[in-house]
């Protein structure tokens, strides 16, 4: 594939090939995060200032900025230093004064000569009884009236950066933008009443009104899409080379299965029959399968992946199960063991740990295919690790597992089929943006026999009554939870630590009762402490909130978190899903500190009202924004500099499946419009994308 089009290569030039720009402005331009002209084009104006033309100052309420066309009076030079030089001004109707600071008098001379007529526009206040207008933002002469606009865009700034040199910027890369070809649906287009990308640019950074800067504007609109489509374009083609590498159809006999499913004690939920359905059918194909299996906490995924695990068993080959910590790993193969002993099927753990004689025989049955089932930490991807068919790779807890890994999973040489398990419900929108490449099956429902959790908000002067509780349950057999928002003593943030907490339950409850894990312990530490829990050896843990991510205690049922407000909702959700995992009726106390702000009573509020952890995580995405609710450090979600992924998530929708539709209409993108979609992958910098397009 050729390299960027011509028509591109003003919008990559240099910064200094811009009007008014030097080495110095483009230096901090980068400031800006814009280093080509391209990236001014998508540095939209955030408000406007109404550069109305008025007949008088009076026609406006100070404070307020005004513009009006004035005769110059007598010029006033400061007497002593450190005071403003002051500049007498008239309108059709009254005097007033222009006030400079630190100002030369050649200079003002120059721009306002008395006698002379002159625009000027800035914000005029009333001042010991006198309007004056400070540092006016514009001085013009009458005939320069048409350069300022009626409505003037405002840009974000940063250091060395003024409104004008950008406005300057701006306009000099308006006049390179090129009248680019159509990517985007006509039908679509029509339908949104969206300009051409050449307009849609210029509309975007001429507003008119305050209606023209909001997201819903036809231009903003358009130029969102853009980079959305650009986005899941760039998805669907690594989709696509995924699955255009050679998969291995793995058909199900249903033989093993079956054993499972008697064996079990109730009956799979309609959204596991229809995931299970799912996943099967992708690898029963020869096309590579990268599904995504989202649910929430307790909707049984465990059931789903293992049955697809025997889908690859019952095909001849084996599956291999990852997780991220050897805590979660031991986990999967405790929950993993009933079901393999139903199935008949061999089931081993391999970890950083195994040394030795040990390793080496496990090595050497997954060699000759002895063991059928392998989970494991990322250990099971070192060179010596060598399958004798592996089908089914199961990965857990997507957030440590981008794009590129799930290419480089694919790349083992191993035609693997891929099904990563997420228990974190995601709004759809972002979804899109993180998995846009994969297919999705959603546990939506609660396996039958699940008791609901009650939970309840509770202030902190009221721990005594929550420890007394405590005491009771203990003497019932019964294992808590509670969970210290800091480590380390912060004098800052009172937040009292896990240590202090940790001293006052164990002088309370008494020696032995209770644990403690936080996430300065060594490793082998945690272990320790979670194991003696896990036994029912401490009846409770004290915690940080390193328990969030997997642990299983059927007999913990009681779940207390110390200042509830301060963690975001879907941490709070994750961590009340550690409870209401076996016979017991589950409590969930949320403790906070009065008095609880508006959104605080809000996060909280929802929690004790409902369990659906996707309401939750669409409450959440309007909350409090797509970059905070993924952590956007390692969320692996592009940064757009248009879309608003909280209020413009339709869009993301209709992106991916307009996305997927033109490559499945023209997977060499070599029609018109696929042309025109090359375009716009350039133009937003997806040179990764290109590469992937299939090369003849």
């Amino acid at each position: 594939m050729a390299g960027r089009p011509e028509i591109l290569f003003p919008l990559f030039a240099d910064l200094e090939t811009l009007e008014g720009v030097g080495p110095k402005s483009a230096n901090n331009f980068a400031g800006l995060g814009v280093e080509r002209p391209r990236d001014l084009l998508f540095t939209l104006p955030h408000s406007g200032v109404d550069r109305a033309r008025k007949a008088s100052i009076r026609e406006v309420v100070a404070p307020a900025v005004v513009t009006v066309e004035v005769e110059v009076g007598a010029h006033f030079p400061p007497r002593s230093k450190g005071r403003p030089y002051r500049v007498m001004v008239r309108d059709t109707q009254i005097e007033f004064q222009l006030v400079f600071f630190h100002a030369r008098s050649d200079f003002l001379q120059k721009l306002l000569p008395t006698g002379q007529r002159r625009l000027v526009s800035g914000r005029v206040e009333i001042f010991d009884g006198v309007a004056q207008m400070v540092h006016p933002d514009h001085v013009l002469r009458p005939e320069e009236a048409g350069e300022l606009p009626a409505f003037e865009p405002v840009y974000p700034l940063t250091a060395g950066i003024t409104q004008k040199l950008v406005a300057k910027a701006v306009a000099s890369t308006l006049a390179r933008a090129p009248d680019l070809p159509e990517w985007i649906d006509e039908a679509l287009k029509a339908r949104e009443g969206w300009p051409d990308w050449q307009a849609a640019v210029a509309a975007a950074h001429h507003p008119v009104g305050a209606a023209d800067l909001a997201a819903t504007s036809p231009a903003r609109q358009r130029l969102a899409y853009d980079e959305l489509l650009a986005h899941q374009l760039t998805l669907a083609l690594a989709r696509q080379s995924l699955r255009r590498g050679k998969g291995q159809a793995s058909v199900a006999t249903g033989r093993l299965q079956r054993k499972v499913l008697v064996s079990l004690h109730y009956q799979p939920t309609g959204a596991q029959e229809r995931a299970i359905a799912g996943i099967s059918a992708d690898m029963a194909s020869e096309a590579r399968m990268n599904r995504l299996l989202q649910g929430d906490v307790g909707s049984g995924k465990t059931l789903v992946a293992f049955m697809a695990l025997l889908v690859a068993v019952e095909a001849g080959g084996q599956g291999v199960m990852m997780a991220p910590t050897e805590i979660l790993a031991r986990q999967h193969l405790d929950s993993l063991r009933p079901l393999a002993e139903a199935a008949g099927v061999v089931l081993e753990l391999l970890t950083g740990r195994d040394k030795g004689g040990e390793r080496a025989a496990k090595l050497a049955a997954l060699a000759a295919g002895d063991i059928q089932v392998l989970v494991g930490t990322h250990a099971v991807f070192q060179r010596d690790v060598v399958f004798r068919d592996l089908r089914l790779a199961v990965v857990d807890e997507q957030h440590r597992f981008g794009v590129s890994q799930r290419m480089e999973l694919g790349a083992k040489g191993h035609a693997v089929d891929v099904l990563v398990m997420t228990a974190t419900p995601i709004p759809r929108s972002l979804s899109l943006a993180q998995y846009g490449d994969m297919d999705v099956s959603v546990l939506d429902e609660k396996p039958a026999g699940r008791k609901p959790i009650s939970t309840a908000l509770i202030s902190t002067g009221r721990i005594d009554e929550v420890v007394a509780h405590l005491r009771r349950a203990i003497a019932e057999g019964r294992q808590a939870y509670w969970v210290c928002p800091l480590v380390e003593e912060s004098e800052v943030l009172d937040l009292t630590a896990a240590e202090e907490r940790f001293k006052r339950l164990r002088a309370t409850l008494g020696e032995g009762v209770v644990g403690l894990v936080h996430g300065q312990l060594p490793n082998a530490e945690k272990d320790a402490a979670m194991a003696r829990f896990v036994a029912g050896e401490t009846k409770v843990l004290v915690a940080t909130t390193v328990i969030e991510v997997g642990v299983n205690v059927p007999n913990a049922s009681i779940m207390v978190i110390e200042r509830a407000e301060i963690f975001g909702l879907a941490q709070l959700h994750q961590l009340r899903g550690r409870v209401g995992r076996g016979v017991a009726e589950s409590t969930c106390l949320l403790m906070y500190q009065p008095p609880l702000g508006e959104s605080g009573r809000r996060r909280l509020s929802l929690l004790r009202d409902t369990e659906d952890g996707f309401r939750i995580a669409e409450e959440d995405l309007a909350m409090r924004g797509a970059g905070d609710l993924i952590g956007t450090a390692q969320s692996g979600l592009p940064r757009f500099r248009i879309a608003d992924l909280e209020r413009q998530s339709a869009l993301m929708a209709v992106a991916q499946s307009d996305a997927r539709r033109i490559l499945h209409d023209d997977p060499e993108l070599a029609s018109p419009r696929g042309q025109a979609v090359r375009m716009l992958l350039w133009l937003m910098e997806q040179e990764k994308a290109i590469r992937l397009i299939s090369v003849g």
